[in-house]
């Protein structure tokens, strides 16, 4: 059933004679509809659940990179999830100083591909129940699905849960992760 949100959007589309731009379709995140002609970097300013990781993003000079041609995953963790590293880490990172650092932990977060959640479960299940995820960053990420949830861990152990997936971009796919993956270095 569509939620009130999604009735209003294709109520007042009927009525304007307008098409409805991928609303059906997308997940919303961080309060904010995700649409599929709207590239990584545009869904994700409007998130409300993802000011850190946008903060992050320009900070590390990836913007142009991430609204380019793709595609790309993009594991992206929540606020929360950055809130949850240890006290002043992500100031830390976010100093012009540590700019190099901090590109590596987000490209960590980013694949070279357009990976539904259905594709990860098949590769998960192909590979005997984990499947070796390469990042642009550089690091191997272990993905595994249990109870329909599927969760990467780092190469420090650290396990993230996909809480929202397959948002569509015109650039790729976002799966919402709970947890701020890093790597070995």
């Amino acid at each position: 059933m569509l939620n009130a949100f999604k009735r209003t959007a294709i109520a007042a589309a009927l009525v304007a004679g307008t098409a409805l731009p991928a609303l059906a379709d997308n997940p919303m995140v961080g309060g904010a509809a995700m649409y599929e002609n709207k590239n990584i970097v545009e869904n994700a300013m409007n998130s409300n659940d993802h000011k850190t990781l946008v903060a992050a993003v320009k900070a590390a000079g990836l913007v142009e990179t991430l609204q380019g041609e793709g595609p790309f995953t993009v594991f992206a963790p929540t606020d929360e999830a950055f809130a949850a590293l240890p006290e002043g880490t992500v100031d830390n990172l976010l100093k012009p100083e540590n700019k190099d650092a901090l590109v590596k932990v987000l490209t960590c977060h980013v694949v070279a591909a357009d990976a539904m959640s259905m594709a990860i479960e098949k590769m998960i299940a192909d590979d005997g129940g984990e499947h070796d995820v390469p990042t642009v960053g550089g690091c191997t990420l272990k993905a595994t699905e249990m109870d329909g949830t599927i969760m990467l861990t780092d190469e420090t152990g650290r396990t993230a849960n996909v809480t929202i997936a397959d948002v569509k971009q015109s650039n790729g796919v976002i799966h919402v992760i709970d947890t701020v993956l890093l790597p070995a270095n």
